[in-house]
């Protein structure tokens, strides 16, 4: 695990995604952030915006089989991340993928408003199961909350009923209640995590650092 910040921001998640193999991230990623990508998650970065934004991360939700992606996302924008994976496009009545969908190889939980025909598509896209729910109330899971294939980590504010589902869904050992970037509740938004490696927000405390590392077995 990994202190860093791209473009003057340690909300890292909310400008970058991987899953095993390859990350997206916003344009104005410095070398340093793009180094730190490659060595600490062993992934090849790619730069994009997405719908004109360069909140790569909170537009993206992906895992080894599949992207769901904004769909209000431009040509040349979807021409990049089809040449690395297949790609199912958003309604635009949810379509910041990253913010609203959890996922990793084995499960997906995603928003409750997503349609069934949606959540089929979903299913397709990344090839695991998709169950609607929310995580301490909020529909936003993607943004409370960031996982690999071994483990979770989630807002302060989750239930155990909401670990007990995490677990359940996304077959992973360990989830863990935790902060990000000295308090903030919004884990996801601090994260770029795979199952080899993470990379933290440099506001994040030793102590939060501990409970990420733990939640996503990353020792």
């Amino acid at each position: 695990m990994r202190l860093s910040r791209t473009a003057g921001t340690i909300n890292i998640g909310v400008s970058a995604v991987a899953n095993e193999s390859l990350a997206f991230t916003s344009p104005d990623a410095d070398d340093q952030f793009l180094k730190d990508l490659e060595e600490a998650l062993g992934v090849k970065p790619f730069k994009t915006t997405v719908a004109g934004s360069h909140v790569t991360g909170s537009l993206i939700a992906m895992n080894s089989n599949g992207a769901a992606v904004s769909g209000l996302a431009e040509e040349a924008e979807l021409e990049i991340i089809k040449g690395q994976i297949p790609v199912l496009l958003l309604p635009d009545y949810i379509n910041a993928a990253g913010n609203n969908i959890l996922v990793n190889d084995h499960g997906a939980v995603v928003n409750p408003e997503f349609s069934d025909d949606m959540l089929k598509k979903l299913e397709e896209i990344f090839g695991v199961e998709v169950v609607r729910s929310a995580i301490a109330g909020c529909n936003t899971v993607g943004s409370l909350c960031k996982c690999n294939n071994n483990g979770c980590v989630c807002t302060i504010d989750a239930t155990d009923d909401d670990i007990e589902l995490i677990k359940e869904v996304l077959k992973v050992k360990e989830v863990q209640r935790t902060t990000v970037n000295h308090g903030s509740k919004y884990v996801g938004s601090g994260i770029v995590a795979n199952s080899k490696g993470a990379l933290v927000g440099d506001a994040t405390t030793p102590i939060e650092m501990g409970r990420l590392e733990d939640g996503l077995v990353l020792y």
